[in-house]
């Protein structure tokens, strides 16, 4: 079970691919009459949306070139949902849901016994469950069978979270542990005022160990349902005996009658620039940049993310050749952070223990906020799209990554979101690029950390107060 921290280079373009050579596989949808009750919605390049009367959505993307299958079941529910007192809880939810449900009382024995590999990761605006195996009808329907089942009939018993808490406790302590993740999670709470992209996926200690299980009960039968999540099988199988499989055991589900809430808050604009230091005992320095940029589905932040990616590409990066090749940085980074809501352009840059750490925070914040004097070469786009072009060709061949790929656009509210990204990544141009640039890199849109690694740390534990 992981956490889903968002990609280096594009938050999406990295997961896309020319699916033009699937193609041939679509012909499969139209074999066979649907069941009854199920519509066909639409298809694109072999991938084709069915719909169930109770909400649920189910993409197919049949491969029978691949021995295997990967079966992918995306919630549209992450860290961004919780409340105040609740983070974690999705993260906890995910863990609990391996743990059994009505029908399928040992997951974790079924998936062993036919050799699956399963896992689940919890992002800002989704939780995804996902298990790859060996093309077979027992081991699809089996799966088919026990994810509807853990959708509406999973245990979620005390003695489960009581024995999970470990496991997310340790969890938790590995991110504690590292500078890279301390510094991240800090970032996200002082770059945010007010939006629960402030709050980490993994939660608040207190948080997490203080949770009620009927805290965690509600929000598995609010936002566990079918009108809430979308199916996704691909690889080598028949379409219309899976389909069948998935109209009987997700069909017999009850649409929900329930309204899901609401969120409405946004992030005010910053107003000047913000700055923090992490003093920790660590064996490295690390120097981050973080610029609000728009959601993901706007055309500036994909324009935005070429930035980063010609700063710090390796060996041909501005920064790269400025501090790496120099000796002031032992490496940078650019990663984008985000999804449905605006998020955060990151640049950093690791620094050896002791070595003078503000002139390397210094040329991070000269090479972004001056990158719009400074335009981008027609060989560094290039070089852009075609990192981004050889990311889709590996996706290609990856069943596993297909279904875990899809949820980041499954999680922005459509599936198809996918070619779009893979389309306008090709077409960004050096003047979008240049304008992005100019518009959100800007010294009171910044916020700086430093993770500064001491033996003794000089930290004041505050005591509660007397009862």
């Amino acid at each position: 079970m992981r956490l889903a921290f968002q990609k280096p280079v594009f938050y999406v373009a990295a997961f896309c691919a020319a699916f033009y050579v699937a193609l041939p596989c679509s012909a499969q949808t139209q074999a066979a009459p649907l069941p009854a009750g199920i519509e066909q919605a639409s298809t694109v390049e072999g991938f084709t949306e069915y719909r169930l009367p109770n909400g649920l959505k189910v993409l197919l993307f049949p491969d029978p070139s691949k021995p295997t299958v990967t079966v992918n079941m995306t919630y549209l529910v992450g860290s961004r949902h919780e409340n105040y007192g609740e983070t974690g809880m999705a993260h906890l939810l995910e863990h609990l849901l391996f743990k059994g449900s009505t029908n399928y009382t040992n997951i974790t024995q079924g998936f062993n016994q036919r050799g699956m590999r399963p896992n689940g990761t919890t992002g800002l605006d989704r939780t995804n469950y996902f298990e790859s195996f060996q093309a077979s009808d027992d081991n699809l329907k089996w799966a088919l069978g026990m994810e509807a089942d853990r959708m509406v009939n999973s245990f979620i018993a005390q003695k489960d979270l009581d024995m999970e808490m470990t496991v997310v406790r340790n969890e938790y302590e590995r991110g504690e542990n590292s500078p890279f993740g301390v510094l991240y999670k800090r970032m996200q709470s002082v770059a945010f005022d007010w939006h629960n992209y402030g709050n980490s996926t993994i939660g608040n200690r207190s948080d997490i160990e203080n949770v009620k299980l009927e805290n965690l009960r509600a929000f598995y039968r609010t936002y566990y349902q079918p009108d809430n999540a979308v199916l996704l099988v691909s690889g080598k199988y028949d379409v219309a005996q899976t389909l069948d499989w998935i109209n009987g055991f997700f069909g017999k589900i009850p649409k929900p009658t329930r309204t899901l809430p609401q969120q409405w808050t946004t992030e005010p604009t910053q107003d000047g620039e913000r700055s923090f230091m992490v003093r920790r005992k660590g064996d490295v320095q690390l120097v981050a940049i973080a610029y609000k940029i728009p959601a993901v589905l706007h055309p500036d932040n994909l324009a935005a993310q070429f930035v980063g990616s010609i700063l710090t590409h390796a060996p041909n990066g501005r920064l790269y050749k400025e501090l790496v090749e120099t000796g002031k940085a032992t490496q940078v980074f650019a990663f984008p952070f985000g999804g449905v809501a605006p998020g955060l352009a990151f640049i950093g840059a690791n620094v050896k223990k002791g070595e003078p750490i503000e002139a390397v925070r210094d040329a991070l914040a000269v090479a972004m906020e001056n990158f719009d004097k400074n335009p981008p070469t027609t060989e560094e786009m290039d070089r852009v799209r075609r990192d981004s072009a050889n990311a889709q060709e590996k996706f290609l061949n990856d069943p596993e990554r297909i279904g875990t790929g899809m949820s980041e656009y499954i999680a922005l509210g459509d599936w198809r979101f996918f070619f779009y990204d893979r389309d306008r990544t090709a077409k960004v141009t050096a003047e979008q690029v240049v304008a992005a640039a100019k518009t959100y890199f800007r010294r009171d849109n910044r916020t700086t950390g430093i993770f500064v690694p001491e033996d003794e740390p000089q930290r004041a534990d505050i005591a509660a107060a007397p009862s």
